[in-house]
């Protein structure tokens, strides 16, 4: 899978097994960087058309399907029952009946030789659901120690039971903004928040953002690129101080993580937000909630741990959305299956 951060490529080798309970394991992963130029052409599709966006679906699909190929040939792996995908997201507009990941599913099975499952969110979004979040399932099956599961990714997003129903939904952005402003400096991210640690919060910045009218609407709801370029980026272009400007975002993301904790006792933490030493004793000394930082390999990959398990049940034919996290008109089954062709 390919994350709204655009660190790279995510491949992971995963194996499970359903006995009482499932069980879950990440035996090999790496993330592919993409080179620089490919990396800009990602980062700007959304600002094209849809056709032209469609046009990278096949080219990106090969660049999947090379990289496993490759990851396959690294660990040595003999025995695979499938390839799950998550692509990556161009568009994503639920409001609009819409959403688009590119990596096409019949290039990726064509060329790997593998069964091919991918387009996890579409179904959900023609059922009148966000398409989003969908790490839920996971969090619900694989995951049942912890009262909530949050992930630090390009957005920070949440998951809890509530009444023996799975409630989950997109509270923030954060690596997503916290990178562009880093960009600034010419660097790709603020490492263990060193830069934001050393600015000072810019009030009105801070009560602007927590103004925001995403933070009242309820769940289920779900955040894009679009949403940020809308209602986040003219805030932040209005002042130019980076390290004021990433302080006062750190601020922002704690405040409405720790909202979205309160009376959950543990809380597991992971995504890439993790790794930010600063963020965590921000999150930490807002938060009522017990953090839990599992190891690395959880901590990076626990997202595409969950949709190799999407993958899973799907090809068992068994649910793998809950109406109750992404507002769809029904629990559903979701992804498209590809064979290969030769």
């Amino acid at each position: 899978m390919s994350g709204t951060s655009l660190d790279g490529l995510d491949v992971a080798y995963c194996v499970f097994k359903k006995e009482k309970n499932w069980k879950s394991q990440i035996k090999f992963a790496k993330t592919y960087k993409y080179d620089l130029a490919f990396k800009k052409e990602l980062l700007s599709l959304h600002e094209k058309n849809i056709c032209f966006a469609n046009r990278m679906d096949v080219p990106f699909g090969k660049i999947i399907a090379q990289k496993v190929l490759q990851f396959i040939d690294e660990n040595k792996i003999k025995k695979i029952d499938l390839i799950s995908s998550h692509g990556h997201t161009v568009f994503h507009q639920p409001e609009k009946n819409f959403t688009l990941q590119i990596g096409c599913g019949q290039t990726i099975a064509d060329k790997t030789n593998q069964q091919t499952i991918n387009n996890f969110r579409k179904q959900d979004v023609a059922l009148q659901g966000q398409g989003a979040p969908l790490v839920p399932v996971g969090d619900h099956y694989l995951f049942t120690e912890y009262d909530a599961c949050i992930n630090l990714g390009g957005f920070a997003n949440i998951s809890y039971c509530k009444e023996k129903r799975r409630i989950a939904y997109d509270i923030c952005p954060c690596n997503i903004v916290l990178n562009l402003v880093s960009n600034k400096k010419g660097i790709d991210y603020d490492k263990n928040g060193r830069l934001a640690k050393e600015g000072e919060i810019i009030k009105k910045l801070l009560d602007n953002l927590n103004d925001i009218a995403f933070y009242k609407a309820p769940p289920p709801k779900s955040l894009g690129l679009e949403w940020v370029k809308k209602e986040i980026i003219p805030h932040i272009n209005s002042y130019s101080g980076v390290n004021n400007v990433l302080r006062t975002l750190v601020e922002h993301i704690a405040l409405q993580v720790s909202k979205a904790t309160k009376g959950q006792p543990l809380t597991l933490l992971t995504g890439g937000g993790a790794n930010n030493k600063f963020l965590i004793n921000r999150i930490n000394a807002l938060s009522e909630t017990k953090l839990v930082i599992p190891s690395k390999k959880i901590i990076e990959y626990k997202e595409a741990l969950i949709f190799s398990f999407l993958g899973v049940l799907k090809l068992r034919g068994e649910i793998n959305v809950f109406a109750s996290v992404t507002g769809a008109k029904k629990d559903h089954s979701s992804g498209d299956v590809y064979y290969p062709k030769n």
